[in-house]
């Protein structure tokens, strides 16, 4: 895990909306860290520095809460829709060598063969791995791939350590002909038809 993830993260005593705008008006983040059975744990994170963490997805962070070391898994993120800041996190408590399931991005490389499209079915995936090595993203690849190709969650190459938690049918990309070609082809071919039915009519009439 990255040093980058250490957060300093400060115990909260107060509650409710107006010590949360306070909060935020300082550059921090409100937070709530729970899970194992313990207490829910009330915590103000800087907020830069966690703004950028959390870009990555499924973000662990190594909090140092009153001196101790804690990894918490991103669980929820509440935005203001307009502005877009953050209002509030929700965190996991994980351990060490703990598994975890999250959804992880399939994100698509290369090009299908001339003519066709890749289309991406399912933009995640849900996966167990460890919690202090979830993967940020799962690679596909369509390289030349043909009009009708499958690649369901079973063709998928998992990072090591990783089990497949989805159903293994689930359809991720489908290379095809899109639509608009068919048609296109389509008129081309009735419009070869209509010119050489008219040029066998002339034909005719010329015997």
């Amino acid at each position: 895990m990255s040093e980058d993830n250490k957060v300093h993260a400060e115990l909260r005593e107060n509650f409710g909306k107006g010590h949360a705008r306070r909060l935020r008006a300082t550059g921090k983040i409100p937070a709530v860290l729970y899970g194992h059975g313990a207490d829910p744990m009330h915590l103000a994170l800087p907020g830069h520095q966690v703004s950028l963490l959390i870009r990555r997805a499924n973000a662990l962070l190594d909090l140092d809460v009153a001196g101790t070391s804690q990894y918490a898994l991103v669980k929820d993120v509440q935005k203001d829709p307009v502005h877009q800041i953050i209002e509030h996190m929700d965190l996991l408590v994980v351990k060490k060598g703990e598994k975890v399931s999250v959804d992880v991005p399939i994100i698509v490389t290369g090009e299908s063969a001339p003519g066709t499209i890749a289309n991406l079915d399912a933009t995640t995936i849900l996966i167990e791995a460890e919690a202090t090595h979830l993967p940020e993203s799962i690679e596909v690849s369509v390289e030349g791939l043909e009009d009708g190709t499958h690649i369901t969650a079973a063709d998928l190459k998992l990072p090591a350590g990783s089990l497949l938690i989805a159903d293994p049918e689930t359809l991720i990309i489908a290379v095809s002909v899109p639509s608009a070609t068919l048609a296109a082809e389509d008129e081309i071919a009735a419009a070869d038809a209509a010119v050489a039915e008219e040029q066998s009519e002339e034909a005719a009439e010329s015997e």
